[in-house]
């Protein structure tokens, strides 16, 4: 069964200058029948675009009642345990870079020779 240009665009809900522009562009073949009309093959017509999805009707006896507020502080409990979780692993990050840089210090300053003692020169009041 081989659809029309206009049934086609309803079939896929788009409109007829948008299937036309396709095949004119190659993107959709189609045959040209004696009158200047397209006839169109529904496989190729789905192959370039896609039936459209049928969106679920939603019923009211089907879902229950659902406390918005409810949901809402699951998810912040949710998202506390998560900012807990994740401070106390900043905290241990934290505390184990402190123990190694204290450590590579202790390690550089035994490396470093001790400072020179200075020795101090007394001089007299008013000479040199």
């Amino acid at each position: 069964m081989q659809l029309s240009l206009s049934a086609a665009a309803k079939e896929v809900g788009r409109s007829k200058s948008t299937l036309s522009r396709a095949i004119k562009d190659g993107r959709l073949s189609a045959t040209l029948r004696e009158d200047g009309s397209y006839e169109i093959d529904p496989a190729e017509l789905y192959r370039v675009f896609p039936p459209p999805v049928p969106y679920p009707v939603a019923s009211n006896t089907t879902q229950p009642d659902i406390d918005p507020t409810g949901t809402l502080r699951m998810q912040l409990e949710m998202m506390e345990r998560e900012r807990d979780r994740e401070r106390g692993q900043m905290q241990t990050t934290i505390d184990d870079l402190r123990t190694r840089l204290d450590r590579a210090e202790s390690r550089i300053a035994g490396l470093l020779p001790a400072p020179p003692v200075r020795q101090r020169r007394w001089r007299l009041w008013g000479r040199n």
